[in-house]
């Protein structure tokens, strides 16, 4: 199982996150995996320990894959989650209020974006 965690912004301008994970289904050599899913591009990001973001939208549709630093995000409504590593966020609040993190952690937060097409389906599955 991936966690991941999905955040889009709801028709009142708010953002808005639900837990979940990605749908895996068997493969070869007894593996989970997903299907292909079309990226526009794909790039890397590191913020020392301690860093932090203001209120932001995310710039396109995009999963950012944590790969390491423990991070602390909010929405407006003063609602929080973690995202730890290995953990996949999808972002898709590309409008509205937006949402902030902070690392609260010792580590820096090492991250991949990637850029999704407009066509890719994302096999997202709210829940545990």
């Amino acid at each position: 199982m991936i966690r991941c965690v999905r955040l889009w912004a709801g028709d009142e301008g708010n953002s808005h996150f639900e837990e979940g994970k990605l749908h895996l289904e068997e493969g070869a050599r007894g593996d989970l995996l997903s299907g292909t899913m079309g990226a526009a591009s794909i790039s890397f990001q590191e913020t020392e320990s301690g860093g932090a973001f203001a209120w932001h939208t995310a710039p396109a549709r995009q999963f950012v894959i944590t790969l390491s630093g423990t991070l602390d995000f909010q929405t407006r409504e003063g609602k929080h989650f973690t995202l730890h590593p290995g953990d996949v966020l999808y972002a898709e609040d590309t409008a509205g209020t937006g949402h902030r993190w902070k690392l609260i952690d010792e580590q820096p937060w090492r991250r991949a974006y990637v850029i999704l097409a407009p066509d890719a389906a994302v096999p997202f599955k709210p829940g545990a």
